[in-house]
């Protein structure tokens, strides 16, 4: 009898080791997905539909200018630690988060953001969502700034994101607030673009190791 079941469960595990080992060798490796990744990131820089070739810039060259980069050249910032494309066509007016904290008295500040955004999926050369040209329609965030611990702490509480993704704030939805400002006034807001990894992205986007395209207002609600 023990022989029996002995065969049995070898017999199912060998069945399972089998299967696993037909659904790897079908399927892409993570390393496979990541370079395919990169090729569409810069089958994208070289050209689009949105604002056509993109010229890439150093951290160094961003920081030179001030953190600003140049819209008429295109110009995109390269973030070398976690591969997030950025350009800023609006800083907007005001203040930004990291300068409202030390204001406070415990360098901490907490504040509703209103966003308005396109999502483009590079891969699929789809776009997925937006909230541009709906005015009844705004994604909103719940976003807290620490500045001893130089971090964030945001999550959706409105809108396609929330709908869609969940309440989790992808880190490159959050790139931007080092260097934008965020005003109450709609005609001052602060514009970015970004081409966002996998690795920065939403749940969709780090699970099937996608690429974002976006295009984010920010703005303070209440």
């Amino acid at each position: 009898m023990k022989k029996i079941v002995y065969f049995v469960l070898t017999t199912m595990v060998v069945g399972i080791s089998m299967l696993t080992s037909t659904s790897c060798n079908d399927g892409e490796t993570y390393a496979e997905q990541k370079d395919k990744e990169k090729r569409y990131i810069g089958k994208f820089i070289a050209d689009n539909e949105f604002v056509g070739p993109i010229k890439v810039i150093s951290e160094q060259q961003f920081y030179a200018q001030d953190t600003t980069t140049n819209v008429e050249k295109n110009e995109f910032v390269l973030f070398n630690d976690d591969g997030i494309y950025m350009q800023i066509v609006q800083k907007g007016e005001g203040k930004s988060l990291i300068e409202m904290a030390k204001e406070m008295p415990d360098s901490t500040v907490s504040k509703v953001l209103l966003c308005r955004f396109l999502e483009y999926d590079i891969e699929s050369s789809d776009t997925t969502y937006q909230n541009l040209y709906t005015t009844s329609i705004v994604d909103k965030m719940l976003c807290k700034y620490s500045h001893y611990g130089r971090s964030y702490n945001a999550s959706f509480t409105e809108g396609h994101m929330l709908s869609h993704y969940g309440v989790t704030v992808p880190e490159g939805w959050l790139k931007p607030l080092d260097y934008i400002r965020i005003p109450k006034d709609v005609a001052k807001i602060a514009k970015v673009r970004l081409i966002v990894p996998h690795s920065s992205g939403t749940t969709t986007a780090s699970g099937y190791v996608l690429p974002y395209y976006y295009e984010i207002s920010y703005q303070l609600g209440k």
